[in-house]
């Protein structure tokens, strides 16, 4: 199965993360798929591959916690459900 996730990256005190999709049996550090996404929380900067991470979740992947706030923020899946009001992934 594969997920959407947070790879941390960066030097001590200063984590900026990539967005990866990555097989859930991978470490954090892990080889990764494909990088989809950059999320940096000192900064409150985000970069996006939109087509890329509807792709994934088209595809069965699903994201983190995490990730599913990022994406809602940045209402990715008003995208992926242009008709549903409600985004729960289970």
């Amino acid at each position: 199965m594969v997920k959407l996730r947070l790879k941390r990256c960066g030097r001590k005190q200063r984590a900026v993360y990539r967005i990866v999709a990555i097989d859930v049996r991978s470490r954090r550090e892990g080889r990764d798929l494909r990088k989809v996404g950059f999320y940096d929380p000192i900064r409150n900067q985000t970069y996006l591959n939109v087509p890329a991470i509807l792709y994934f979740l088209e595809k069965g992947a699903q994201p983190t916690e995490t990730v599913q706030d990022i994406l809602k923020k940045a209402e990715v899946f008003k995208e992926f459900y242009p008709n549903q009001n409600q985004t729960k992934f289970i």
